[in-house]
């Protein structure tokens, strides 16, 4: 939660002009920190019949001078006025209230006491009266909270200051004026009477502060269903309303501003695009999203669809990003947006930047593709600006120069940092500090972060962080982008007897067609002959892979005038090689070398150096534009695919050309004699995968196992035979290979050993009718020990990320048979998820890792035990049994978490997990995204240093 003004806070703010007022709180809030008599209670002559005046009046002041509080400041000092101003007229209206309510006693009576009441001063009292009505922090209206909810908070407030006034008037002579019946009565008369009548002047004074100030009308549109929009229009209306648009910017501002206007740019800025199609422009294409709000706590499973099902809906998004962004906790923590791929995540970005660019806002968007992974917030922001303005600005300058606009970052693309392996796991909390920093500074800043939702099991989230989570499109939602779509290419489909794709057409292709890129990718893939509307989605449902090779193939076949199959497939060979340089390189984008490099070298077969003398061979440069100038391409400080799951797609089905390769080369050898004693090579498909688990990119095993799906059974087969041959041979001894020039990173031997059988594993899963025995695979006595080979060398060598997809994609069980241990690949069975690999990997038997990691989990989330005794049972299990797993450091965490955790006692197993060089990487990352702080690591390192 964030922390919210109080009444003292809000007249501090405010500029108080009332002496007495101010001298009233001020004692209370010393006498909360020192006592009473060192608070200078002598000099305290005000009571609560005059501090009810003085109060209320001070809260009709500020409702009068509102427009006067508002005006002629910048955008962060407005915000902190008007929730400051809130903060008035909730504790004004109490005030009010209790001189209007039927009491047995006058509020003139409390203030005609003795100075010691029951043996307590009644200054110190009358300071802890003060300090339960004026120094609480109160709520306040936000956009993600309808107002009935902010309204029962302030319900609450009441209620509580209530009580501290009937505790107050206990200790008073007064009270042994009282007859017994009121005694008895008065909790309740105060309980009752004062709240109620306060709840009436609050909602008048809402009202009246709305009327006044449109940021707390925005609030209160968040609970309505608004029209349909498009391009966030209604979000420059309600800024708009806000505040004037900004003109006369200083030069480099100004250009700020201009680059991050993209309205008038087409839906998808690539390259090369489709030239028998109009995509709609961003300002007329893009839909506002529907999306669910949520704050994180440390029980939030944000990964999780049926999580997010119990989370509040936002009937009205634009409303919403307003309010946020006009709320105090804009600039204290960032807002996490969610979604799946093609969920519009960047197109959020890049049209509320550009709605921003005009208002009392400066929009910086931050692509974080395209900065250095592993740089602090700010550089990572002064990086983006100087690709926007062609020259190296600090950020301090650029907002200074900006006049008192306040900055909003979009930093669009955190899973790809993440997936990056650039060990970015705590990066939220960095942004946090950055805003902690900049507000420091005089310089507040609101951060918009975005990311897939898949990959937010891997973030550490700072308490109370708020998160937006974009959900598919509905129906109504599909047929306004379609009619948009309709306008904008019924003449031209017109020219080729076409017609553009209708709704139903569309809805009948299920969540295809929800996604906005998928839906754009539909259309466009419908109009290259409408083959959408022909489609039969109850006979065989499209799916995305499809989707994806079918778009490739027509827009291939389109660019170069017919071709054929072996030409387009070409294409698509060196479209693949690009995307297999990215994943190796662990990054969506590549530079122009960088290509010049790979292409030639798994294009052409090359060896070592594959601009040889032949000349019939094509020139080496060249290879970065011929594969770049796609319309699947865009620029992003080098070349990234339009969407990461084009490259996913493309890594995917190059693996599964090369796989087919084998499979025909193999047919073709038939039963000659040669082809008894000698199998055909496969350099192919070791450069294809080799470099890179194909598990780290969750998508790409997806796409391999859809790819395959469409392979004939007879051939599937065969692959899988040759597949289990050459995961029995693939830590053999090889000779000579071709492809050797393709080295995208230069990897060890036992790194590109352990990524090939890996994948070998994966595809035979994949290319299987069913569940794969590891005692068919490796046939022999000792296939389990055989297998745990494998899986030691997968663990040891393939990374955090490939070795965590490999145990997601790989599911496993182990099963008994006449006494016999096997383990089946490929189950269905969602409990025994990588449970093998696991388990043989980490030097435990299947039949205990369950149990270990609920014993475990318990450890970490139990009560029933004594802290001590789960301390020493953790203590007990990481000393003899040696157990590394996720589950240790969430039960460390929980530990660490828990009120009373004795930290001394939890130091030396700390010091246990971190205690292998080569895992303490890992296990670090791992402890603080359970809730070590990093600062208590680094203290005890030092210690032990």
């Amino acid at each position: 939660m964030i922390e919210t003004p109080s009444y003292a806070d809000a007249l501090r703010i405010l500029g108080c002009k009332d002496g007495r007022l101010a001298k009233v709180i001020g004692f209370g809030a010393a006498a909360e920190r020192s006592g009473w008599p060192l608070a200078g209670a002598g000099q305290l002559v005000m009571g609560v019949a005059d501090m009810r005046a003085s109060v209320v009046r001070y809260g009709e002041d500020v409702l009068g001078r509102l427009p006067e509080l508002r005006g002629g400041v910048d955008r962060h000092t407005r915000t902190q006025r008007l929730a400051a101003a809130h903060a008035v007229i909730v504790v004004s209206a109490y005030f009010e209230a209790l001189g209007e309510a039927k009491l047995p006693f006058t509020l003139e009576q409390l203030d005609r006491t003795e100075k010691i009441a029951r043996g307590v001063p009644t200054p110190e009292r009358f300071a802890r009266l003060m300090a339960a009505l004026m120094l609480e922090r109160l709520p306040t209206p936000e956009p993600h909270i309808p107002f009935g909810e902010t309204r029962q908070a302030v319900e609450r407030a009441y209620a509580r200051m209530s009580e501290a006034l009937a505790g107050y008037v206990a200790g008073l002579p007064v009270w042994d004026e009282l007859s017994h019946d009121d005694q008895i009565l008065l909790p309740r008369m105060l309980a009752e009477g004062p709240p109620a009548h306060a709840l009436r002047v609050y909602d008048e004074n809402y009202r009246s502060l709305a009327l006044d100030s449109h940021e707390f009308g925005v609030r209160s549109l968040v609970t309505e269903r608004p029209q349909p929009s498009t391009a966030l229009s209604r979000v420059a209306w309600l800024l708009a309303e806000l505040a004037p648009p900004r003109v006369g910017d200083r030069p480099m501002v100004h250009l700020a501003r201009m680059a991050a206007n993209l309205l008038d740019q087409p839906l998808l800025l690539a390259g090369k695009l489709p030239e028998d199609v109009y995509l709609p422009l961003l300002g007329e294409g893009y839909l506002t999203p529907r999306c669910r709000v949520a704050e994180l706590t440390r029980d939030a499973s944000p990964t999780l669809d049926g999580w997010w099902e119990d989370q509040r809906l936002l009937p009205d998004t634009e409303a919403f990003l307003v309010g946020h962004l006009t709320s105090l906790r804009a600039t204290r923590a960032p807002l996490l947006v969610l979604g799946d791929p093609g969920s519009g995540k960047t197109k959020l970005t890049e049209v509320l930047a550009a709605r921003l660019a005009r208002s009392e806002f400066l929009p910086i968007r931050v692509d974080l593709q395209g900065v250095a992974p592993r740089a602090d917030v700010t550089e990572q922001i002064e990086q983006a600006i100087a690709a926007v303005l062609g020259e190296e600005v600090s950020y301090g300058e650029l907002v200074e120069a900006a006049g008192g606009a306040q900055p909003v970052i979009l930093l669009d693309g955190l899973d790809e940092l993440l997936l990056g392996g650039s060990g970015r796991y705590d990066y939220l909390a960095r942004v946090e500090e950055f805003q902690r920093r900049e507000a420091g500074l005089g310089r507040p800043a609101a951060v918009i972060v975005t990311s897939r939702t898949v990959v937010a099991e891997r973030i550490r989230f700072p308490d109370g962080l708020l998160a937006l989570r974009l959900l598919p499109f509905e129906d109504d939602q599909v047929r306004q982008w379609l009619e948009i779509w309709d306008q904008a290419n019924r003449a031209l489909l017109a020219r080729r007897d076409l017609t553009p794709l209708p709704a139903e057409a569309a809805l009948a292709h299920g969540e295809m067609a929800r996604q906005p890129l998928l839906l754009l990718l539909l259309a466009l893939y419908d109009a290259g002959g409408n083959a959408a509307q022909q489609d039969d989605p109850r006979r065989r449902p499209l799916k995305r892979s499809r989707l994806y090779e079918v778009l490739l193939r027509d827009f291939t076949e389109r660019e170069t005038g017919g071709a054929g199959r072996v030409v387009i497939d070409q294409e698509l060979v060196l479209l693949g090689a690009a995307a297999l340089s990215m994943l190796a390189r662990g990054r969506q984008v590549i530079t122009d070398e960088a290509l010049e490099r790979d292409l030639p070298a798994l294009c052409h077969g090359g060896e070592d150096d594959p601009a040889d003398a032949d000349p019939d061979r094509p020139a080496r440069a060249g290879w970065a534009r011929r594969a770049t100038e796609r319309f699947f391409f865009v620029r992003r400080g080098g070349h990234a695919f339009l969407h990461s799951t084009f490259g996913d797609f493309l890594v995917a089905w190059l693996a599964v050309y090369a796989l087919r390769d084998l499979d025909r080369r193999r047919s073709q050898a038939g039963d000659e004699p040669l082809a008894l004693v000698q199998s055909v090579d496969d350099d192919l498909l070791y450069a294809v995968i080799s470099h890179s688990c194909l598990a780290e990119r969750g998508p790409i095993v997806g796409f391999v196992i859809d790819l395959l799906d469409d392979v004939p059974p007879e051939i599937r087969a065969r692959c899988v035979e040759q597949l289990s041959g050459l995961l029995r041979r693939s830590l053999h001894e090889c000779g000579r290979r071709h492809f050797t020039g393709f080295r995208p990173v230069r990897h060890s031997l036992a790194r590109r050993l352990a990524a090939y059988s890996a994948n070998l594993a994966l595809l035979v899963v994949a290319a299987a009718d069913g569940p794969v025995r590891v005692s068919e695979l490796l046939p022999g006595p000792d296939a389990t020990e055989r297998w745990s080979s494998f899986t030691h060398l997968w663990k040891g060598q393939l990374g955090e990320e490939g070795w965590n997809g490999l145990v997601t994609a790989l599911s496993a069980r182990r099963v008994m048979e006449n006494g016999v241990e096997d383990v089946v690949l490929g189950a269905d069975d969602p409990t025994g998820m990588g449970d093998a690999v696991v388990a043989v990997a980490t030097g435990h038997g299947p039949r205990h890792r369950r149990l270990l990691d609920l014993l475990l989990r318990a450890l970490g989330e139990g009560r029933p035990l004594p802290y001590r005794d789960r301390v020493a049972i953790l203590e007990e299990l990481l000393r003899t049994a040696a157990i590394r797993s996720p589950a240790v450091h969430q039960a460390l965490g929980a530990l660490w978490a828990e009120g009373g955790a004795d930290h001394v006692r939890l130091r030396p197993l700390l010091r246990a997990v971190l205690a292998d060089p080569r895992e303490r990487r890992a296990a670090w990352e791992l402890l603080v995204k359970a809730g070590i702080p990093e600062t208590s690591l680094w203290e005890m390192q030092q210690d032990d240093g």
